[in-house]
């Protein structure tokens, strides 16, 4: 398995860290920022419009689970899929910022907060 490193470019706009991600390690994903064909991705079509990296960066929404874009049905089923808190990810984007994250990430070797991790719990308290 590769070594998993941080790069804040690695951090995907819905605060999954793709750096740790088995397809971008696998090299059959280039990763958010730079996967074009993923255009059915509403949180990435919603930043770029917008012109900012991650959801951390949204000032309409103080919670990202309030946002019809992050909190869609596509995004609910990866979640129970792989027990995936992207919530908490944002939340650790903006206590720790992108290169804060993606170190956390990195050393934990993991794509996202797990739900129901301490982690997960202590940032929606």
């Amino acid at each position: 398995m590769p070594i998993v490193t941080p790069d804040v470019a690695l951090v995907a706009r819905c605060g999954l860290y793709c750096g740790a991600c088995k397809a971008y390690l696998g090299s059959k994903c280039p990763g958010c920022h730079a996967n074009a064909r993923a255009t059915w991705c509403t949180v990435r079509a919603c930043c770029l419009e917008r012109g900012i990296a991650t959801c951390a960066e949204c000032t309409d929404f103080d919670d990202p689970r309030k946002c019809r874009k992050f909190d869609n049905a596509m995004s609910k089923l990866f979640g129970i899929l792989f027990r995936s808190d992207r919530a908490a990810c944002v939340d650790q984007i903006r206590r720790e910022g992108l290169a804060g994250h993606a170190a956390i990430m990195a050393e934990r070797g993991a794509h996202t907060i797990r739900r129901g991790s301490r982690d997960s719990r202590s940032c929606h308290s």
